[in-house]
């Protein structure tokens, strides 16, 4: 039997996973290249070994607790609770951290922050006359995952500052008026991927009152907060949340194993059902997690759960040391831009207080044809901004990431970038 591809989902033919994919397939044929495309963290911070050192830590943890050694090893070992076996764990860090206090029952545990992201999309809009707000240039996870729920997504254009809050009151304003009711906005206010703009403080205590104003949930995706260049961490949306009106999101990728594929949400908000009863959010949306994972791997959680316990509930303390290679990086990539573009008004780029990425203006068309000719004549990746925009966008433009390499490789491949961009202008 043969099928046609057109008669599967949209979502199998999705333009934007396509274009990931091809960044892999050309980093697979061309691996001399410096890939300055990779998002991933840092291979060097990671050591299998330490898989069973967290795994005892957070054995030792249950048994502290009460629990029979048969106890423990069906924790480990069997299905488990469908929202996860440590959210208290989640909540205490959560607390120490960013001074989020949340219950224990508003954490679900999830498969990776994806998951988390498919089922709130999906607990939200219950017909199809729900849309939700995304701030755009959005990461192409968020925009796939709501084309696979076939979610329309509608774009709020990116501001200096983050967004505009009055430009999604207006948005949502004009979705409002169309027939259509958006149910919430999508943003990562530190160090977004793919623009690495962060919001400040004033714009995120507008946009809470926002939200309030339009009945939007907010969904905070954080996974970069805790590398900015400076110690002190701006609050989330969720700590300065007084009305439940954030969702956040967030993951353990960066911050402990990527490998592991453990995120989670924190949904503290109210349920009232017709006889009154009272719940949770996250409880509510157990049964959409239920019927998609059934549950999060209890032992991917508990080398989560090693971790946090072994840090004393704060991953601030426990990434230090990553923190420092990424401000290093985020440095080494910012001042390599200035060496190699000072000078030339035709180039412009941002410069982010942190996280793991960078954009780069260019005065010609950044587009998948030339990112093959860059790795194989100039041994250099890079993603095209146009990968992050739904309708149009980004054209002349190009991601930067500088979190998986060493300083001098970031270096190098700027350098090889400068002389594609020199041989394209001249």
């Amino acid at each position: 039997m043969q099928w046609r591809r057109e008669e599967l989902h949209v979502a199998v033919r999705d333009p934007a996973a396509a274009s990931m994919n091809f960044l892999n397939e050309v980093a697979a044929r061309f691996p001399d290249a410096v890939s300055l495309a990779a998002g991933r963290p840092y291979d060097g911070f990671y050591v299998a070994d330490d898989i069973e050192r967290y795994l005892r830590v957070y054995r030792d943890h249950l048994a502290s607790t009460g629990l029979s050694g048969s106890a423990v090893d069906r924790t480990l070992l069997q299905y488990g609770r469908t929202n996860g076996v440590i959210g208290d764990l989640i909540a205490r860090t959560l607390a120490v951290d960013e001074g989020i206090d949340v219950p224990a029952e508003a954490v679900m545990v999830t498969a990776g922050c994806q998951e988390a992201m498919i089922i709130a999309l999906r607990g939200l809009c219950a017909g199809p006359e729900d849309v939700v707000l995304a701030v755009e240039p959005c990461y192409v996870g968020f925009t796939g995952a709501a084309r696979i729920l076939g979610i329309e997504v509608v774009p709020v254009p990116e501001a200096a500052d983050g967004l505009d809050p009055d430009a999604v009151l207006r948005v949502a304003r004009e979705v409002r008026e169309s027939g259509r009711r958006p149910r919430g906005l999508y943003v990562v206010p530190n160090f977004a991927n793919p623009s690495g703009v962060s919001m400040p403080v004033e714009v995120r205590q507008r946009l809470l009152e926002v939200a309030a104003e339009a009945e939007l949930l907010i969904l905070e995706d954080d996974p970069y907060g805790l590398f900015g260049l400076e110690d002190e961490p701006r609050p989330t949306l969720k700590a300065l949340d007084r009305e439940q009106s954030v969702m956040y999101l967030g993951s353990f990728a960066k911050s402990v194993f990527p490998g592991a594929r453990v995120g989670f949400l924190v949904a503290d908000q109210v349920v009232v059902d017709g006889s009154g009863r009272r719940s949770l959010l996250a409880e509510e949306l157990s049964t959409v997690k239920s019927m998609l994972t059934v549950n999060t791997s209890p032992i991917a959680q508990a080398v989560v759960g090693g971790v946090l316990v072994e840090s004393q509930y704060s991953l601030r303390s426990a990434n230090r040391a990553k923190t420092e290679f990424y401000r290093r990086n985020m440095r080494a990539l910012l001042a390599a831009l200035e060496l190699e573009f000072e000078g030339d008004s035709r180039m412009t780029w941002n410069t982010p207080n942190g996280g793991f990425f960078a954009v780069l203006n260019v005065p010609f068309t950044a587009d998948e044809a030339l990112v093959e000719v860059s790795a194989r004549d100039y041994g250099v990746l890079w993603t095209p901004m146009g990968f992050f925009y739904a309708g149009g966008g980004g054209e002349r433009a190009i991601r930067l990431s500088c979190s998986a390499l060493e300083p001098p490789r970031i270096e190098e491949g700027v350098r090889r970038l400068g002389k594609l961009v020199r041989d394209r202008v001249l």
